[in-house]
């Protein structure tokens, strides 16, 4: 038992002595024992004995101090070995690259993605002329975006992380890429790095279940539509009982809203197959919101509520828009604030222009039942309503909202709100004023 423990003893100090740290120990020590052997020779005690002293006190600070070195560099070299070995078996791609685009790290989910081997560009310069190769082609339009046939940009320009989704239709790829800078202490940019998702099997099963959903709801509006037709018919006759007039009244608005929600689904459905169908003209946005806004008086009257514009000082710019499908958002954001109103409430839409940037807002107020904070982050998911909101109103898909996301997206605009429970809520998006900033192709959005 002692001898094993001697032999694994002197193993673990052999391999600590040759650690590259304590190499200056050893110089020191050999100076010293030479040193030592001089004065043995040559000199009288106790000069000979005071130096040797000195210079054992010495090694011993040195071999404290490299000592320190050492546990602090193999830490290090733990960490990295570690990063190293996250990085290289992340399900995600990785590339890193410094300031002048020489790869530093290409992991294998990289390879995998971009059907290139880490010898190929680990160590290489790329530049935009590289997406003329044909293997390196995918690669070269990642790293630069500009390159890319159809590239989504998903945060804010200039903020990082900077997360874009970009479409190859040659190959039929799809990732979601998020740029970081690389930074070091002193906060200056060293190079960047790309966490690459493969997001194609994703895309084909949101296409695969918006298919089904799109057959279904087709299958659906069309005996829908008889039986709203029919129900309409009956409504109208003369012949029904005040007893049968009302209960084909009542039926008639349930098929009403029923169908709604079935084209409400066939719109979710082709939203994110990315095929709603867009056709965008030059409009004057005072003009188009006048329209809409009185189209919706008599649903205002009907609830009870009154609808005020606030326009702008000065005249706006053209926008590129599309009138039909901007006007679902505008419509649905107007019904929503005269439905969930109180009675004699008011909405207001209000046009601004930002000064410092290339936008338009438009907003929606209403004096109205509101939501909680919680429930305001999350108006704007598929499906989901609040739980005042139901009380107060049972009815209703929570697809309405979705919709208009994805439509504001479509234009370049983004979409939020802002309430206060039981005291209203205002509706905010934007609109670009510059067209290069509207995406350049329909793509399905869903919920990012």
């Amino acid at each position: 038992m002692s001898g094993d423990f001697f032999k694994d003893f002197l193993k673990r100090l052999r391999e600590t002595l040759r650690i590259r740290e304590f190499r200056l120990l050893w110089v020191l020590l050999l100076a010293i024992l030479i040193l030592l052997v001089v004065d043995l020779l040559y000199f009288k005690a106790p000069g000979g004995l005071i130096r040797f002293g000195v210079f054992v006190v010495l090694a011993i600070a040195v071999l404290l101090s490299n000592f320190r070195l050492a546990v602090s560099n193999f830490e290090v070299w733990v960490e990295r070995s570690r990063l190293k070995s996250i990085i290289l078996n992340l399900k995600d791609g990785i590339v890193a690259y410094d300031e002048n685009f020489k790869i530093l790290v290409f992991n294998q989910a990289a390879e995998k993605i971009f059907k290139v081997s880490q010898s190929e560009v680990l160590g290489v310069y790329f530049s935009p002329e590289q997406a003329q190769d044909p293997r390196l082609r995918l690669m070269t339009q990642s790293i630069f975006p500009s390159l890319a046939p159809v590239a989504i940009r998903r945060s804010e320009p200039g903020a990082y992380p900077q997360v874009l989704d970009i479409s190859f239709a040659e190959s039929g790829l799809e990732l979601r890429i998020s740029t970081d800078r690389i930074v070091d202490q002193k906060g200056r940019v060293l190079g960047f790095v790309k966490l690459i998702t493969d997001r194609t099997r994703e895309s084909e099963f949101r296409r695969s279940k918006s298919e089904f959903i799109t057959v279904a709801a087709h299958q659906l509006r069309s005996p829908l539509t008889s039986v709203n037709w029919a129900l309409q018919t009956l409504k109208d006759s003369r012949t029904l009982t005040s007893e049968d007039r009302e209960l084909v009244s009542g039926s008639f608005d349930a098929s009403v809203k029923v169908l709604k929600i079935v084209n409400d689904l066939l719109d979710v459905a082709m939203i994110e197959e990315g095929r709603f169908g867009y056709t965008f003209q030059q409009t004057n946005i005072i003009e188009f919101l006048e329209g809409v806004l009185h189209e919706a008086q008599p649903i205002a009257q009907e609830y009870q509520t009154h609808l005020y514009f606030k326009k702008p000082e000065g005249v706006l710019p053209l926008l590129h828009i599309d009138p039909k499908r901007l006007g679902i958002v505008v419509s649905n954001l107007l019904d929503n604030a005269m439905k969930y109103n109180v009675q004699n409430g008011e909405v207001v839409v209000g046009v601004t222009r930002f000064m410092d940037r290339p936008y338009v807002q438009v907003s929606v107020s209403d004096t109205g039942v509101g939501v909680s904070e919680e429930a305001a982050q999350k108006l704007f998911q598929k499906f989901f309503r609040a739980e005042n909101v139901i009380k107060f109103r049972p009815e209703g898909s929570g697809l309405g909202l979705y919709i208009a996301k994805n439509i504001i997206a479509r234009h370049g605009g983004e979409i939020w709100a802002q309430s206060t429970l039981n005291r209203g809520s205002t509706f905010y998006f934007t609109l670009p004023t510059d067209p290069r900033l509207i995406p350049p192709k329909e793509i399905g959005y869903g919920d990012y």
